[in-house]
């Protein structure tokens, strides 16, 4: 059935926008000891990093699926708790949520 306005979504033209709209595909965030460290935006995950995440079953393994081992090591030896990713997850989603409000229309 196609749509009256016959106007059609280009998924690579609204993946960019989303892109644009939430600062990039990548979370950016500094730990207590300046430490700059990163995951995938939620909106751009791939399968695999999904369901480690989603196979996570405790604080702890969700924090070390979400930073990997590396980021993982330096974001626990500036002193921050596995549930802290909770909440930096959290504070995403709702600035996402922000800013996709603001997101571009199609073309």
């Amino acid at each position: 059935m196609s749509k009256p306005n016959k106007k059609r979504y280009r998924l690579s033209e609204v993946k960019q926008q989303f892109t644009e709209a939430v600062g990039g595909d990548q979370v950016e965030f500094e730990t207590d000891t300046d430490d700059v460290l990163t995951f995938p935006h939620p909106l751009f995950t791939d399968d695999e990093w999904d369901k480690k995440v989603d196979a996570a079953e405790n604080a702890h393994a969700k924090a070390l699926a979400i930073l990997g081992e590396e980021q993982y090591e330096k974001y626990r030896a500036a002193g921050h708790a596995d549930s802290e990713i909770g909440l930096l997850m959290l504070a995403v989603q709702q600035d996402m949520q922000g800013q996709i409000k603001k997101r571009p229309t199609r073309s």
